[in-house]
């Protein structure tokens, strides 16, 4: 995978510790929005977060993605199937998946051979969903602090691709019959050191320490305390969350096809 984009591996562990998590009720609203649940496809998984939500909603979560050092910090479930894989190049067989996923994941891919990924794997009728989250938002204090760090001080080192997200994917051309999505809130209630460790994960303060040996986070960790004092309180942390979802038209075949006989085809 000599062309991946590798803007993870610095910070997989500190995500796997301080990232958020997703809207638990978006796994059951995707379950109950496709007409079967024989096979989930999970595309750029990271460590496995929203594969294993998927899991008790579908016979068998197949988990991709192109980073090894994410895959190694995911965590086991007799449902998920994890799979080094790029997004465009997914090791599942042809119109053999109920849903497909890709959650924070879609700005980082080749869109084009990647919906036409989508296309091959989804069974008729099945569902893509793509979903991501936005800035960080606490309170005024907070949020003032915070956006000095964001756009001023890491502005120059968040890659192109981040755009998208900050656009709530809104430029997304999603090729499919687009439906549309309810809205989910996407709510934490951490800590001060919780939130802290959470920046830390950011690719744009990885490649800034690379570029200039010095923690950005540092400063703001000071700028913080004055308006966040107490390390042990408790706030709730916001993200704007954005969600798209498009449906392969399309009759389904019956359960007892050829697909159906074989649901994930897994390479």
């Amino acid at each position: 995978m000599a062309d991946f984009k590798d803007h993870f591996s610095a910070v997989a562990d500190g995500y796997r510790r301080f990232g958020p998590g997703y809207p638990r009720p978006l796994f059951g609203y995707l379950a109950e929005a496709v007409p079967r649940r024989l096979l989930a496809v999970d595309c750029g998984t990271g460590n496995g977060q929203a594969a294993r939500a998927l899991a008790p909603y579908f016979g068998l979560v197949c988990a991709a993605d192109a980073s090894a050092d994410q895959l190694a910090r995911a965590a086991w479930h007799p449902r998920v199937l994890y799979r080094r894989a790029r997004a465009e190049a997914l090791p599942v067989a042809d119109a053999s998946a109920d849903l497909v996923t890709v959650g924070q994941a879609v700005h980082w891919f080749d869109t084009g051979r990647f919906f036409s990924e989508v296309r091959r794997v989804l069974r008729r009728e099945g569902l893509i969903a793509v979903w991501s989250y936005g800035a960080v938002r606490v309170s005024a204090g907070v949020d003032a602090i915070l956006d000095r760090l964001y756009l001023e001080i890491l502005g120059d080192y968040w890659p192109p691709e981040r755009r998208l997200v900050d656009a709530g994917l809104a430029w997304l051309a999603l090729p499919f019959n687009e439906i549309r999505a309810p809205v989910f809130q996407m709510t934490e209630c951490w800590t001060r050191d919780q939130f802290v460790g959470y920046l830390r994960t950011w690719s744009a303060v990885a490649r800034f320490r690379e570029d200039t040996g010095d923690d950005p986070v540092e400063d703001f960790e000071r700028e913080l305390a004055g308006v966040w004092p107490d390390s042990g309180d408790r706030r709730a942390v916001h993200w704007p969350f954005s969600l798209r979802l498009g449906l392969r038209a399309g009759r389904w075949g019956r359960v007892g096809d050829a697909a159906a006989s074989d649901p994930a085809g897994l390479n």
